[in-house]
């Protein structure tokens, strides 16, 4: 709950003719993310929840909703699809919830570009893009359900990225829109260069009410599943596939064969008890990756297009990649989490390998290619077996002794997790958008630091 006493049937009121869910239950609901993939996130923020929930349905609404909360000091959490992993849509200090679902229009689908609102579902947008001849450079497993607001605040890569890199490469965000937290908040128009400022901050320093992003030309993309005796052949292969420069590819992920187990609709139609490979490759391309796989001492289980697909009765392969795979073991045991490691050197199968056989029977390795700056990274999303924190982080020192990154994803704070380490640029916008430090307060470790100071004196920092 905020510090003092507030009406929320008068905020209510004074938002009209905004919608509001005033129902406990429901606030509940939309007070929480996928945060409970991890059990330490779930211990710390399954208590955390919103006071009301208001549903604007356009900018100017929302726009009202920010003035509203200005006015009261009220503390204020933007969300869309609730798909982010870390708690980015947990209110830890009560408030306001603002989900921008409804604020879901497509406005302009042009040569290479899509302008939307930030409340649209991503596969809404495909859909109204393949339909021209258009798809989206990258989306999350989870598009379904998740925003492009969402995910430009939250995310950084996904189904894509291997071919047109992460979210933050030059050019894949051309600009967005976002409010200020004042008296009368203001729009802002951020270019390619500036929205890296807004995004992934966790809504922290603007509340994000249009995107507009690159676009690609739409192919005829086979759906392909292929299985090897090994993991490390299997990863090998994964790699193969994600520097290939005569193979398109939208998607390239290597899942070990434990967890392929927990797949139950990709039963009997996989070999049992075989490392899986996960790619979306271009139809034209389907006999050099079938070359390329046997190559690698593998064998093509599954190529499927998207009719094939759905007369199977098959998800979509990308459900088995990213965090779906994590899900995808949730949904059978909650005893099972997972962490983010970035591989040191991706071409080198063998300290992947070793890696593996280093780490112990409570972690499955499951990687994930991508681009980022125009090189091939690959980074390990392995499902653990969680038996407490203390384990967790054996197992992440034993990735950094074998030269391998971490990535928390056992924390609630941006520069614990995808940041790092504070980012002052996003704090110095944070300064200058949200005065007050209304925005999904409690976040940011940085901000209590240097909330005090300018905001150019916070961006000085940077170049410190």
């Amino acid at each position: 709950m905020t510090e003092k006493q507030t009406n929320w049937r008068g905020i209510a009121a004074e938002l009209a003719p905004v919608e509001v869910i005033e129902e406990p239950v429901l606030i509940k609901k939309r007070s929480r993310d996928f945060f409970w993939y991890s059990p330490i996130l779930n211990a710390q923020l399954k208590k955390c929840f919103g006071d009301l929930v208001a549903r604007p349905a356009t900018s100017g609404e929302l726009a009202q909703c920010l003035a509203v909360a200005y006015a009261h000091d009220l503390p204020v959490v933007l969300r869309g699809g609730g798909t982010g992993n870390y708690g980015q849509a947990v209110p830890l200090q009560g408030g306001l919830i603002i989900e921008t679902t409804a604020m879901n229009r497509i406005r302009e689908i042009g040569e290479g570009f899509v302008r939307v609102e930030a409340g649209a579902l991503m596969a809404d947008i495909n859909a109204a893009l393949i339909a021209r001849g258009w798809e989206m450079a990258m989306f999350p497993s989870t598009q379904d359900i998740a925003t492009i607001g969402g995910f430009v605040a939250g995310g950084s890569a996904g189904i894509g990225s291997i071919a047109n890199g992460a979210l933050r490469e030059k050019g894949n965000i051309i600009s967005l829109k976002a409010l200020s937290v004042e008296e009368a908040p203001q729009e802002r128009v951020f270019d390619a260069e500036e929205a890296l400022q807004l995004h992934h901050a966790w809504g922290l320093n603007g509340a994000i009410t249009e995107v507009t992003l690159r676009t690609v030309p739409t192919r005829d993309w086979i759906g392909c599943m292929a299985t090897f005796d090994s993991y490390r052949d299997c990863y090998a292969a994964g790699y193969a596939l994600a520097q290939s420069e005569t193979i398109g590819r939208k998607l390239c992920s290597t899942v070990e064969a434990r967890i392929v187990d927990y797949f139950p609709r990709l039963e009997g139609h996989l070999t049992k008890g075989r490392h899986l490979l996960v790619a979306l490759v271009p139809r034209e391309d389907m006999e050099a990756f079938h070359a390329l796989i046997a190559a690698q001492g593998g064998t093509v289980d599954l190529a499927l297009d998207d009719a094939e697909r759905k007369a199977k009765g098959i998800p979509h392969v990308f459900e088995f990649a990213y965090n779906h795979t994590t899900l995808q073991v949730l949904k059978a045991d909650r005893s099972a989490t997972y962490q983010q490691y970035g591989v040191g050197d991706p071409s080198d199968a063998e300290a992947v390998a070793c890696l593996g056989a280093a780490v112990g029977d409570d972690v499955w390795q499951h990687h994930e290619f991508a681009r980022v700056d125009g090189r091939i990274v690959a980074f390990d999303l392995p499902i653990i077996w969680f038996t407490d924190e203390t384990r967790l982080r054996q197992i992440d020192d034993t990735y950094r002794a074998h030269g391998f990154s971490v990535a928390d994803a056992h924390t609630y704070h941006v520069e614990g997790g995808g940041l790092k380490n504070a980012d002052y640029r996003h704090l110095a916008w944070k300064k200058r958008m949200d005065p007050k430090g209304l925005l999904n307060p409690g976040k940011s470790r940085a901000w209590e630091m240097v909330r005090h100071l300018s905001a150019d004196d916070i961006e000085a920092k940077a170049k410190d």
